[in-house]
């Protein structure tokens, strides 16, 4: 009796595998409504009664936060490198992408958007940019075997390996933004819901045609890894009792599917939209022709001003593309009336189920508005524990040269003029394109632009995530690009509070490094 007395009282823990994802979402909902242990749930909750609870729960009664319980893996594979940064850009996103840094993008071909008669202009750009990303990394790897010679301890295949890398480190400021990639997401339903409604909302083709994609996937039954060796496995059994074989088949093989209720009205978001069509006209009309002045890779912003001017300076912030403190000089100019304006423009046209903007999670102690190279930035962009602001991509900032401690320039590599060549033709058919009259020309022609294209971000941060991106982005291993960012981000954390710098682990990123490791 006492065994089990101590049964019923002892803490069990167990993991749980083969449940469908609404399913699974269902059972563990029930914890707030019934006392039925998760095998037990599980064992009478069918597909169809999760559907019925989900309708009455999520969508009738606005219970969101059941999805989190959900969590479904996707492979979205030949996106551009444009449509993967609008894809990852969510504070609740785990995934992976592929590497510029360790792959030959060479082979990965590119997305073509629609620009009617002006297509042929597009791809011959865009197979020139991918020549120069050839020539350029060629020319790198002879001028880094001649300058680091093998070492004997180390193997012929290894030492290729590692010099193509730092080559490719290089080679990538030259891969344009059309260019194909793959990534791999592990998302809750919730997240996924807002994912599709805010690519739908989206003003690249090839995102709104992304975001029915994913519907279509979460709907539709998924891929299934077991699949052909459950068919032999039933083929089996059915050789030797059809009627059992059947029960396998029926077990084994029905087809799943992820998240057939709660993506299902996942649509354009019209607050997302209209807002951003608002606040950028209201950007305009306060900035007028104001040239964008000079400004720091790195500005950590001071944090002395009203909350008020903050929240207005935020919404406006991804609608132009002017530093963060030259647009808030114009803002903190305004009267409290137009202020206040502003900031009602944001939450104008919120639904009723509409989580507010980005822009209003304001009150950051640490804020670092960023101007780096697009492909630095895709690596920056990982962190989710910092809120991040982006603006659109433009030919305004110009573009970086890649710099690296230690490792051979441009120049002595002898293909400084090439490089600069071919930035300056992506450049120019951007502008072209841009220009050009056809339908969504400003959005198709930001394809051409390349990776080393200068961008501009704005990170919100704690004195923590400050410190966790600086140390880790300052690493050896890392790419010089970001390892630079991050320095900036110390050195300007470190002005401002001197008392807090020696709590940073923190590499010299002005060091040359071992480019032989990695």
């Amino acid at each position: 009796m006492s065994d089990i007395k101590n049964k019923m009282t002892e803490t069990d823990v167990y993991a749980i595998h083969g449940a469908d994802p609404e399913v699974l979402a269902y059972a563990m909902a029930k914890y707030s409504r019934s006392a039925l242990t998760m095998k037990e749930s599980l064992a009478e909750i069918s597909a169809q009664r999760a559907e019925q609870f989900l309708n009455t729960f999520y969508f009738q009664y606005g219970h969101r936060s059941i999805a989190d319980l959900a969590h479904i893996p996707f492979a979205v594979e030949r996106l551009s490198l444009l449509a993967a940064i609008e894809l990852v850009d969510e504070q609740r996103w785990d995934g992976q992408e592929r590497s510029t840094r360790y792959q030959n993008f060479r082979t990965s071909g590119w997305y073509t958007p629609d620009l009617g008669a002006k297509t042929p202009a597009f791809t011959a750009a865009i197979e020139a940019s991918f020549a120069a990303y050839d020539r350029i990394s060629a020319g790198m790897l002879e001028a880094l075997k001649k300058a680091i010679p093998r070492p004997e301890e180390m193997k012929p295949e290894a030492y290729e390996r590692t010099l193509k890398a730092r080559a490719f480190d290089v080679a990538r400021y030259l891969l344009p933004l059309a260019t194909n990639t793959s990534l791999g997401q592990i998302v809750n339903a919730r997240t996924l819901e807002t994912q599709v409604s805010r690519l739908l909302t989206s003003r690249f083709a090839e995102v709104r045609q992304l975001a029915e994609k994913l519907r279509l996937a979460a709907t539709e039954p998924a891929w299934n890894v077991q699949r052909g060796a459950a068919e032999v496995l039933c083929e089996e059994i059915g050789s030797v009792d059809a009627a059992c074989g059947q029960r396998a088949s029926d077990a084994l093989l029905r087809p799943v599917k992820t998240a057939p209720t709660l993506v299902k009205y996942a649509g354009r978001n019209d607050y997302l939209a209209e807002s951003r069509r608002e606040l950028a006209a209201a950007a305009a009309e306060l900035m007028g022709s104001e040239p964008i002045a000079p400004a720091p890779v790195v500005d950590l912003i001071d944090d002395d001003e009203p909350l008020e001017v903050e929240l207005a300076t935020s919404l406006l912030y991804p609608h132009c593309h002017y530093s963060y403190r030259q647009l808030r000089g114009h803002v903190a100019a305004l009267s409290e009336a137009r202020l206040a304006e502003l900031i009602a423009l944001g939450a104008k046209h919120r639904g009723r189920h509409d989580e507010l903007l980005r822009a209003f999670s304001a009150g950051r102690g640490f804020r670092f508005d960023i101007l780096m190279d697009i492909g630095g930035f895709r690596d920056m962009h990982r962190h989710r524990r910092c809120l991040q602001l982006l603006q659109g991509y433009t030919d305004a900032h110009g573009y970086e040269e890649p710099v690296c401690p230690g490792q051979p320039t441009l120049a002595e590599a002898r293909i400084e003029a090439e490089y600069k060549a071919a930035m300056d033709a992506a450049f120019a058919t951007y502008r072209s394109l841009r220009d050009s009259g056809v339908p969504e020309a400003a959005e198709s022609a930001q394809y051409c632009l390349p990776l080393g294209t200068r961008t501009r971000a704005m990170f919100k941060m704690d004195f923590a995530e400050a410190l966790y991106i600086a140390e880790l982005r300052s690493g050896v291993a890392g790419h010089f690009s970001y390892r630079r960012v991050a320095w900036e981000m110390y050195k300007a954390v470190a002005a401002k509070h001197p008392a807090l710098a020696h709590l940073f682990r923190i590499e010299d990123v002005n060091v040359p490094v071992d480019l032989l490791k990695r």
